[in-house]
């Protein structure tokens, strides 16, 4: 049950926001994916958030809560504390509805994030290593100026904003059973579960958080919001180390269960979305996608998946991509004993081209302790089509006498 003296965010909020942004916010579409559904074994849809205004949802609460200011408060400025999203959010609600705003954000902030949130108009205060200290240090300024904390879940406005991707889910499928969608302070979910449940009771609300950053479990077990001591992931927008006790209490009161993916699972996602559904996504954003490839018997269909956020640094981009290719098995790394005379590269490498794999690496060894007189080790780094082509390449391999030893 919901604790008793944190009133919960309505649906009639949430319709009230959706009044309020329709002609600020995109309607994004519901895209269908054939290789999801091959595997939960029924419909699944992506809601894709990564192509609204800004990149995310978070345009939504940001606009909702700015709009709902007066016009003294608004003329005092905004100020925010994020790693990205809600910081373009905010910037771009403010400059629309003419106030100033200035963001907090982490040092370790993407490039593509801080360049988008100056491009829309705010001031950019740089500190600390996650979202922690940005938080502590945009309530200070709002505390010493005047100007007014636009927190990125913690109010009832903002949670009723991000709601409205709840409404549009129910519009767009309306015979939906299951939507997961990520969490990280838990706005998004909470305004989503507000919204579905008081249309679809009978709707499944599944939360994903990234198992190295992730709050809910241990905060739900404790009945209260309990903080991480520390947080190591690549989904940088869903690394909050505590729910506040709004968004908790939607979680506990709304949601009917918490998931956590790993950073394989993540990486295996994102790449996923840029192979089969066209669709560039942040690690963040593709939580829910990641929880379906990781169980999906666990849903029943239909099921919609919130893709949250698609504003990745393309450096972070390529390394992942490097990852889920690993974690999906496309990448083979393999030591090799050969004779030490002209020509045995080459015989290997044709070997391996005959076997249709794309070599990426190449790396001669000529002094280890296991190679004998007369030996080189070679290491090679193996594109292939996935495990069972790895197989098929280790197997050719040993057919033509090499020593194969998998990395």
């Amino acid at each position: 049950m919901p604790t008793p003296e944190v009133p919960l965010v309505s649906g009639a909020d949430v319709e009230a926001a959706a009044e309020l942004i329709g002609g600020v916010v995109r309607r994004t579409p519901l895209e269908h994916s054939r290789g999801l559904a091959d595997l939960v074994g029924g419909p699944v849809w992506l809601k894709c958030e990564n192509l609204q205004r800004t990149g995310s949802f978070k345009i939504r609460g940001a606009y909702t809560r700015i709009a709902r200011l007066t016009d003294a408060e608004r003329a005092r400025g905004v100020v925010a504390a994020s790693a990205g999203n809600h910081a373009q959010g905010v910037a771009l609600a403010a400059r629309l509805l003419g106030a100033t705003a200035t963001v907090y954000m982490p040092e370790t902030a993407p490039l593509p994030k801080l360049a988008a949130t100056r491009a829309y108009g705010a001031t950019i205060e740089m500190l600390g290593q996650s979202l922690a200290e940005p938080l502590v240090a945009a309530a200070e300024h709002a505390e010493r100026t005047g100007a007014v904390f636009i927190h990125p879940f913690d109010h009832p406005d903002v949670i009723a904003g991000q709601g409205t991707v709840g409404l549009e889910v129910l519009e767009q499928c309306p015979e939906v059973a299951t939507v997961l969608v990520c969490a990280g302070g838990g706005g998004l979910v909470a305004g989503l579960a507000a919204a579905v449940k008081s249309r679809r009771p009978d709707v499944r609300v599944v939360a994903v958080q990234a198992e190295q950053a992730a709050a809910l479990p241990g905060s739900l077990a404790a009945g209260r919001p309990v903080a991480l001591e520390s947080m190591a992931t690549m989904a940088d927008g869903i690394a909050v180390p505590r729910p506040s006790d709004l968004s908790f209490a939607h979680v506990q009161g709304l949601v009917d269960e918490v998931r956590t993916v790993s950073e394989e699972d993540l990486s295996r996602a994102l790449l996923f979305c840029l192979e089969r559904a066209k669709l560039v996504v942040e690690p963040a954003g593709v939580a829910a996608v990641a929880a379906v490839l990781a169980d999906p018997t666990a849903f029943a269909p239909p099921v919609v998946a919130v893709v949250s956020g698609g504003n990745i640094d393309p450096v972070l981009l390529l390394k992942v991509v490097q990852h889920g290719m690993a974690a999906a098995g496309r990448y083979l790394s393999l030591r090799l004993q050969v004779p030490d005379r002209p020509g045995s590269l080459a015989a290997l490498l044709a070997e391996l081209a005959a076997g249709g794999a794309n070599v990426l690496e190449v790396e001669h060894e000529r002094t280890g302790t296991r190679l004998g007189v007369g030996e080189v080790e070679i290491g090679v780094v193996l594109e292939t089509r996935g495990p069972t082509h790895a197989e098929e390449v280790v197997a050719a391999l040993l057919r033509a006498g090499y020593a194969v030893t998998p990395e």
